[in-house]
């Protein structure tokens, strides 16, 4: 996405777009109505669709921003603790050949050491304290769809609506 929407704090939180791919092309009639003068000509009008599949998506992280005099300047950014395997396909040019050890490290700050597990608890809270700006990192569950592909595509993702926390 080029631009997300602006933040009405009003709102409900809300997610403010979505993966989709396209599976096609067709037509729709509908009838219109068309008015000259005091008759009321009836036409049927063709217009072209484009038919959207749209997988459900999952949340693998989360992302913080604060506003600098340049722009946004990211923060910090906190990942799952259990990434499908679509997204770590994603991370690999040939995921069969691979050792497969992409975030493995990562992983282990959610073990039940509090003292690794401290740093997951500090990059949210810093969130909460400073960040303005809350972006998710999705992924598409592309194995849900019928195509061959099985890595999933990662799209980030604003969040608008209510309080930061």
């Amino acid at each position: 996405m080029k631009a997300f929407p602006k933040d009405d704090r009003s709102k409900p939180v809300h997610l403010t777009g979505f993966i989709g791919y396209k599976a096609g092309c067709t037509h729709i009639v509908r009838g219109s109505e068309k008015k000259e003068g005091k008759k009321t000509i009836k036409i049927e009008v063709v217009d072209k669709v484009t038919v959207i599949e749209t997988p459900p998506i999952k949340i693998v992280g989360v992302v913080g921003y604060i506003n600098t005099p340049r722009g946004l300047r990211g923060l910090t950014t906190v990942w799952a603790q259990n990434l499908p395997e679509g997204v770590l396909r994603r991370f690999y040019k040939n995921f069969y050949c691979s050792k497969k050890r992409a975030f493995t490290k990562y992983a282990k700050r959610y073990q039940e050491d509090p003292k690794s597990k401290r740093h997951v608890n500090r990059d949210i809270q810093r969130i909460k304290k400073y960040c303005d700006v809350v972006r998710v990192i999705v992924a598409s569950q592309i194995e849900k769809l019928k195509l061959r592909q099985r890595k999933a595509h990662v799209m980030e993702i604003q969040v608008n609506g209510g309080t930061i926390e």
